[in-house]
């Protein structure tokens, strides 16, 4: 059955500094964009960045995935900075046909011999990245999955059952700086690592897969309000199905497929190139950061809604 939702999405990130930045230069990555893929599409209705001090250049370019990049430059004293993105996007999603689905050494060796439609873009996924080695043990941990299960889609479902069961969601076990290895290692971590060791398992194997970064809608316990400012930021895994179903997306924070309460931004190879704000200050002292996210239905449903529980 189709579902579709039109959400308001307000994302909010504000540094207070301890003394004054003389310069700072970021990039951000914070606006979502047209994407499709065989779970979702979205289309974006409007979207509206504000940034306090006003930027003495601000310039907007697509990147190399085709994702919109904002870059901007203060070279103006300051001791505070709001980024402040304003957006209307429709979220659909449709139920997916899984009869489709080959086999997933039939979607490597298709890829790899150039066979498959789509093999150049797909191709580009399979590789190692800067925060996305390949290695055997993650080919190991995947492999029983994936003997057990030959179709791509229902072998991917499973390994993305696994690393939830096997991983602990914990937002003290890892930072933004912890490796794939050491995640792998600690069985613990944020949506971050556990996008990153899907994906490390998934190229592994010999399967294209990237990183999606998104917005989550949370929805709160029976009884309670909406809380502004209370959804998350998460990332979730996108693996390439073959030419019929093209890119899945599945969310192992979750154990569910990507659906109508995940809102895609952008995606890469790793979390390294699509991070939401980077950049270099001049000055500052100690900075401190608040971020604040809500993702606000504002359009009824037609269908069931899925309800992730974990974001980060």
């Amino acid at each position: 059955m189709t579902e579709k939702i039109q959400y308001e999405i307000s994302h909010k990130t504000h540094y207070k500094y301890s003394s004054p930045v003389a310069i700072c230069q970021n990039q951000l990555r914070m606006m979502p964009r047209a994407l499709r893929s065989a779970t979702s599409a979205v289309r974006c209705h409007q979207v509206e960045m504000t940034i306090e001090p006003s930027p003495t250049i601000r310039q907007t370019h697509i990147d190399y995935y085709g994702n919109r990049v904002v870059s901007f430059s203060i070279e103006s004293l300051h001791r505070e900075l709001t980024v402040s993105v304003e957006s209307q996007v429709t979220v659909a999603t449709a139920g997916l046909d899984t009869r489709e689905s080959p086999r997933w050494e039939a979607v490597s060796a298709a890829v790899t011999g150039h066979e498959d439609n789509g093999w150049l873009d797909a191709q580009q996924f399979m590789f190692d990245s800067p925060r996305v080695t390949r290695g055997e043990p993650f080919a190991e941990y995947a492999r029983d999955v994936f003997q057990s299960e030959p179709e791509v889609w229902a072998a991917t479902a499973a390994l993305t059952r696994r690393i939830h069961q096997d991983f602990k969601y914990d937002s003290n076990a890892t930072d933004v700086h912890t490796t794939t290895e050491e995640a792998f290692e600690l069985r613990a971590g944020v949506c971050q690592d556990f996008a990153h060791i899907q994906i490390a398992c998934l190229r592994s194997l010999g399967l294209p897969a990237r990183y999606v970064s998104g917005y989550l809608r949370t929805i709160p316990a029976e009884g309670q309000p909406r809380l502004s400012g209370a959804d998350e930021s998460h990332a979730w895994i996108s693996v390439y199905c073959g030419h019929e179903l093209g890119w899945v997306d599945f969310d192992p924070t979750n154990n569910c497929l990507a659906g109508s309460n995940h809102i895609p931004i952008c995606v890469g190879r790793d979390y390294s190139e699509v991070s939401p704000m980077r950049g270099v200050v001049v000055g500052g002292g100690t900075p401190t950061l608040k971020v604040q996210v809500t993702v606000q239905p504002t359009s009824p449903t037609t269908g069931q809604s899925d309800s992730p529980a974990s974001g980060t």
